[in-house]
């Protein structure tokens, strides 16, 4: 078993088609700070760090770069090293990132490029103060080719622990701290975004953010509504380049130590543990937009 530990998702690095007009959506609608122009590329703070969004212009929309920090017990050295004698090729980097002195470049077997790294800059350039203004970056979905080789990746190379699933394959729940889930891994023949996900501080946030969305003529297109798995509150939007955004609240948290979720009012069992969830949405409601194909 690996000793290398992702503990939280910090950035997601997205290839845009219009990068104004993302910008101006990260900044004007979800309220995130410019921390730094360098090259056409922007980088986005939520309020701490150097980064946690970066926009670089392109001909076609993808994510570039998922961001992963590391517990620090393990050198970047050492982690490469551990990484090697389990077939795992990376690149160690320098300064290859605005706010990130070195950082390890590996691929997960479903094609996606993440970024692994110990210290990131924090100018804390402060919260936002106008727009919606989520605590963090939450959670990642995205569709996989070899999805059950990539599930192993994060387990077994990264030390994530497996929480939740939605049907036998559809969609896999992984996490590496407390959150229910901080990746969800959704079965297909293709590798790409299925969505993005922003955690709001309570439910009067959530309204509020649907009314900024309103204001900027960005439909609703899911929600809100409880899951399942994990039992956050969702809404749905798409960003300018229709990449699918989940503002969430009311997460599981996850204690591995018992192998249990910290109760809630809302669970339909005590204790709650990981299971095969059969539906998308615990209320049972009907949506015009069905998530699964998105």
């Amino acid at each position: 078993m690996s000793n290398v530990k992702v503990f939280r998702l910090a950035y997601a690095d997205f290839n845009v088609i219009n990068a104004e007009r993302m910008v101006e959506y990260y900044t004007n609608v979800m309220g995130y700070r410019i921390s730094e122009e360098q090259r056409g590329v922007t980088y986005l703070s939520n309020g701490l760090d150097h980064h946690n969004i970066v926009i670089t212009p392109a001909e076609t929309k993808a994510v570039r770069r998922y961001g992963y920090q590391l517990d620090g017990k393990l050198s970047l050295e050492e982690v490469q090293k551990q990484l090697h004698v389990q077939g795992i090729a990376s690149t160690l980097k320098s300064d290859a990132k605005p706010g990130i002195s070195s950082n390890l470049e590996i691929k997960d077997p479903a094609g996606n490029i993440l970024e692994l790294f110990t210290e990131m800059e924090q100018p804390a350039v402060g919260f936002g103060t106008s727009g919606i203004v989520p605590l963090k970056l939450g959670h990642i979905a995205f569709y996989a080719k070899n999805f059950k080789e990539t599930i192993n990746f994060y387990r077994d190379a990264l030390g994530f622990n497996f929480t939740d699933k939605i049907g036998e394959s559809f969609a896999n729940f992984l996490t590496c701290n407390s959150d229910h889930h901080v990746l969800n891994i959704v079965a297909s023949n293709e590798t790409r975004l299925h969505h993005i996900a922003f955690q709001l501080k309570d439910a009067s946030h959530q309204y509020a953010s649907s009314d900024v969305l309103t204001k900027n003529n960005i439909p609703v297109l899911w929600g809100p509504s409880r899951h399942t798995a994990g039992h956050n509150i969702a809404t749905y939007h798409h960003d300018p380049d229709k990449n699918v955004v989940e503002l969430f609240i009311d997460l599981d948290v996850f204690i591995p130590e018992l192998g249990i979720f910290e109760p809630r009012p809302w669970h339909e069992e005590l204790p709650l543990k990981p299971q095969i969830w059969e539906s998308l949405s615990a209320w049972g409601t009907e949506f015009e937009m069905d998530l699964a194909s998105v």
